[in-house]
């Protein structure tokens, strides 16, 4: 076995909690279970990392195997990485029966004959998700494993989850291997990203708002307050208030868990008003500044301004439109007009 591949498999068995190895393992599925049961698995985790080397090495692993690895640690800990949501189109409305086999093939061939140093490794999920894992190299060097880029492309949706490495220079080829693949003819970046890839999910797939969610939040703190606790020189809304404050936040937020975003930028673009005799500004410049809004979970962090009595309600539609538009990155010019949003031409 190459020494790289080694150690890539040694750091990968090092991220993993002590108590979930063997479970990785096994999902990985390379090592037998007689050779998983000779592991100690209450040892620590670097002595573990060197034993589960040796037993790759008597399989003679490659870099294939390893990167199989490394898609199970990141199917199980996807809120590690920022995801993008990006969104294809085709020409027609027409629905096409979905063949894995053929869209491998396809996505292979276009991103091997842009770049032949590069390895691909997929795997495919219970919820027709396929998770793509891409380590890009150069025409003179290897691929580098530390870096790689990662896809999560649901069939017979036009959405693909994108996790891109630090080479942002790989990212259009990327998107060309996924829409030929596909049969799309083109893809855009939806403005959307988070931590929380099964949030994402629910977003665009319309599913935030049902019953059933792919995440159970913890209820904030401010909801357990027990009401000695409550700084006393708050003003109290009377009743009346108080149901339509609830009124209109159920309107806007609903019933259930909102969706997990971390975060939300506004992008200013507006001119600089002044007296035009005070002559403050030769030229006519706009106004740029950029206003971030963050929490580890800012839907329902905003959800609970009104009822606390910190804001106004309903809130301004450019926090509440977060689920709806599918987006947290707004760029806001004169007469607070959104821009339309731009296509990426891979």
């Amino acid at each position: 076995m190459d020494e790289t591949v080694a150690e890539y498999i040694r750091r990968t068995v090092l991220k993993m909690p002590r108590d979930e190895i063997k479970m990785m393992l096994q999902k990985w599925g390379f090592l037998s279970e007689a050779q998983l049961q000779t592991l100690n698995f209450h040892q620590v985790k670097d002595n573990i990392s060197q034993d589960v080397v040796q037993l790759c090495e008597e399989n003679s692993a490659d870099i294939k195997q390893a990167a199989v690895l490394d898609i199970i640690y990141n199917h199980i800990y996807h809120n590690k990485r920022i995801w993008s949501v990006y969104q294809m189109k085709k020409t027609g409305e027409e629905l096409e029966y979905f063949d894995l086999t053929d869209f491998k093939k396809k996505f292979k061939k276009r991103l091997r004959s842009a770049l032949k140093n590069v390895t691909i490794t997929f795997r495919e999920y219970e919820d027709n998700a396929i998770w793509i894992r891409v380590a890009w190299g150069t025409p003179s060097r290897k691929p580098n494993q530390y870096k790689p880029s990662y896809v999560v492309y649901h069939s017979q949706t036009p959405y693909a989850f994108i996790s891109a490495s630090v080479l942002k220079s790989n990212l259009p080829l990327l998107c060309q291997a996924l829409i030929v693949a596909s049969n799309y003819h083109d893809i855009r970046e939806m403005e959307l990203r988070s931590h929380s890839l099964n949030s994402l999910k629910d977003i665009v797939f319309k599913r935030y708002s049902q019953n059933f969610q792919t995440y159970c939040p913890k209820p904030l703190q401010e909801k357990n307050v027990e009401p000695e606790s409550v700084d006393l020189r708050i003003v109290q809304e009377n009743r009346r208030e108080k149901e339509r404050i609830q009124r209109l936040n159920q309107e806007v937020f609903g019933d259930g868990p909102q969706p997990i975003l971390e975060f939300a930028h506004y992008r200013l673009e507006t001119m600089f008003k002044s007296d035009p005799k005070m002559d403050v500004l030769d030229k006519k410049e706009p106004f740029r500044c950029l206003v971030k809004f963050s929490s580890p979970h800012l839907l329902e962090s905003l959800k609970s301004l009104a009822p606390a009595g910190m804001a106004d309600a309903p809130l301004s539609p450019l926090l509440t439109c977060i689920p709806q538009k599918a987006r947290n990155y707004f760029r806001i010019r004169e007469k607070k007009g959104l821009l339309p949003e731009s296509f990426v031409s891979p």
